[in-house]
């Protein structure tokens, strides 16, 4: 019968042999492969512990860089760079957040709750730095998942905004026949730092803008020319102005233009007049503007303007030859109320 089953070994004693055995010989027999029993048991289970840990890792998690630098960003600009989040392990990792300290640094396309990356597989979402101030700016990012922390270090330097120039500050067209156009050529210089030009055009059909494509950017220490067209439709003096718009420390400049269109008639046809004005806006939020004339200093004055005057310029038409004018004007509130008057300009029209 069996006394023993080691590992699927059953072990009999055949007690009618035994007797013809000495009695330490059948001990001797049986501890031998109880022996054997356990050292095969002992064996196995060692292979199987490190046919386990062999394919046994942890989750990890590995960033695209350690460290980002954002180098020299313009105040008020910003600047982004992708970062790559990779899962090298061989199970799931899921993301909970992106922590970012240190001023002016921020992420997109991550913190929009947990993000599952399976084993492989990569996320990548953009790191941003917007400086507040001139000078350097040092920060973090903690990415906190299932698998260990991972840390990446920032570095940026804001600079301050540059400033635009536009030369020259008036451009004048001179004379034109209506039908005829004359070009010249503006500059646009950067100091201080780059800027970069978002908008450019003209506040009249008479004037025109080419050789400039936007956004044009305008490094430090260097110009940008472009060319302004002067096509009178009638006769009479025509006022404009060109305008820019950039992320210069000046955002808003404007080139006042001025050019007359004469009449193709002959030698003897009598010259129009007209006179052209034009003011600095008012600082404070204003509806519009009311332009007004005299013959007198001082006045007593008449509205010239039927309607709100949005623009800082205005062109009187109605003047005659030889004759002498004194403008103001008024800045309009929304609700209609007017300012004081601004300082006096004289207007002395040629003859004939």
């Amino acid at each position: 019968m069996p006394l023993w089953n080691l590992h699927g070994l059953e072990v009999f004693l055949n007690t009618r042999a035994m007797r013809n055995l000495p009695q330490f010989s059948g001990k001797f027999i049986v501890l031998a492969l109880i022996s054997a029993g356990i050292l095969f048991g002992s064996q196995t289970s060692t292979a199987q512990r490190r046919t386990s840990n062999r394919w046994y890792q942890p989750s990890t998690l590995h960033a695209s860089s350690s460290s980002l630098s954002f180098s020299s960003v313009q105040d008020g600009s910003s600047k982004q760079i992708p970062l790559t989040l990779t899962n090298t392990g061989r199970s799931s990792v899921t993301i909970y957040s992106a922590k970012v300290s240190g001023t002016g640094f921020s992420v997109s396309g991550i913190n929009n709750g947990s993000l599952n990356l399976a084993a492989g597989h990569s996320y990548t979402f953009q790191v941003l730095f917007a400086p507040k101030n001139t000078g350097s700016s040092s920060g973090s990012i903690a990415v906190s998942s299932s698998a260990p922390q991972v840390n990446i270090t920032l570095s940026g330097t804001g600079i301050g905004a540059g400033a635009l120039k536009v030369t020259p500050g008036i451009m004048y067209f001179g004379s034109l026949a209506v039908g005829t156009s004359k070009s010249l050529t503006g500059t646009l210089s950067a100091t201080g730092s780059s800027v970069v030009i978002s908008s450019a055009g003209t506040n009249s059909a008479e004037y025109t803008m080419s050789g400039i494509q936007l956004p044009l950017t305008v490094a430090a220490g260097k110009t940008a020319n472009f060319t302004l067209t002067f096509k009178p439709q009638s006769s009479g003096a025509a006022s404009g102005t060109a305008s820019f718009t950039s992320n210069a420390s000046n955002s808003s400049i404007t080139e006042t233009l001025s050019g007359t269109g004469t009449s193709s008639g002959g030698s003897g046809s009598t010259p129009a007049h007209s006179v052209s004005l034009t003011w600095k806006a008012s600082s404070s939020s204003v509806a519009g503007y009311n332009v007004y004339r005299s013959a007198k200093s001082g006045g007593p004055y008449t509205k010239l303007n039927s309607s709100t005057d949005t623009a800082t310029l205005y062109t009187d038409s109605g003047v005659s030859a030889g004759s002498t004018y004194y403008y103001v004007t008024k800045a309009l509130s929304s609700a209609g109320a007017e300012s004081v008057a601004s300082n006096e300009v004289k207007a002395i029209v040629p003859s004939p």
